[in-house]
């Protein structure tokens, strides 16, 4: 599990409140009505995000995300990888999300996250993920889906199992930017893996960055982690630079 179902992210560098979106359903390709949440900017900047979240899915953190990204000016839009199980709306505490997760295929993930980009009027459009949704955002760098760039917090590069992308596999097909944020505590991505996924996107050419914040746990990416308060502010400012690039 990542974040606790009360977390909140941590305060925009620029002080702004996030702002209110809507509870919407975007159809997937096999016609699934699949659960989202939009929102759009008082100012909008032209980019969009399309976030994804944690093993979890859809819950509170994450629209309160996509609002801090829509503060900043960027159309934003979170959606729920469940839409095909009875998983439930209320994600408590003793929600296991890990049947529903092993359920998910990377092909129609992916699919719903294009439908999800659809629904953006936003002319450049950037996937921002976290823990698995991280490690789907890596790999649509290399998805043909029309990214202008890809930002993974604490995403695993490298996975054997077949409902999680492997993306330091796919760099050779990689056709955008690359932003990934890693915890140096994190002991479910080893350094030795972010050394092997940074080689590699070097040897394939793509433009990337990945940084690591020593000691710093997984999920660092929490309000309520005062400890943590400056990597949070380096990964949003590292974040948001890299959307306007």
């Amino acid at each position: 599990m990542c974040f606790a179902p009360d977390a909140t992210p941590p305060p925009l560098p620029s002080g702004k409140s996030p702002l209110t979106g809507s509870d919407i359903t975007v159809a997937s390709t096999d016609g699934t009505k699949v659960p989202a949440y939009h929102v759009i900017p008082e100012e909008p900047n032209g980019r969009g995000v399309v976030v994804l979240p944690d093993i979890r899915g859809l819950y509170p953190f994450y629209k309160n995300l996509a609002g801090s990204f829509a503060a900043e000016g960027f159309e934003a839009i979170v959606l729920d990888y469940f839409a095909r199980s009875d998983a439930p709306a209320e994600r408590g505490p003793d929600f296991d999300p890990w049947p529903y997760v092993k359920a998910t295929e990377v092909e129609q993930v992916q699919a719903d996250i294009n439908a999800a980009k659809s629904q953006l009027q936003a002319s450049d459009v950037y996937a921002v993920g976290f823990c698995f949704g991280g490690g789907h955002a890596f790999a649509l760098a290399a998805a043909a889906l029309g990214f202008s760039g890809v930002v993974g917090f604490y995403g695993r590069p490298y996975s054997e199992n077949p409902f999680y992308p492997s993306a330091i596999e796919l760099t050779d097909r990689m056709s955008c930017p690359v932003l990934g944020l890693f915890g140096g505590g994190d002991n479910s991505i080893p350094a030795d893996i972010v050394e092997q996924f940074d080689r590699e996107l070097t040897d394939s050419k793509v433009p990337h960055d990945l940084h690591t914040y020593p000691g710093a746990p997984h999920s660092f990416f929490d309000r309520s982690a005062p400890e943590w308060e400056e990597a949070c502010a380096d990964a949003w400012r590292r974040t948001l630079d890299f959307l306007r690039a």
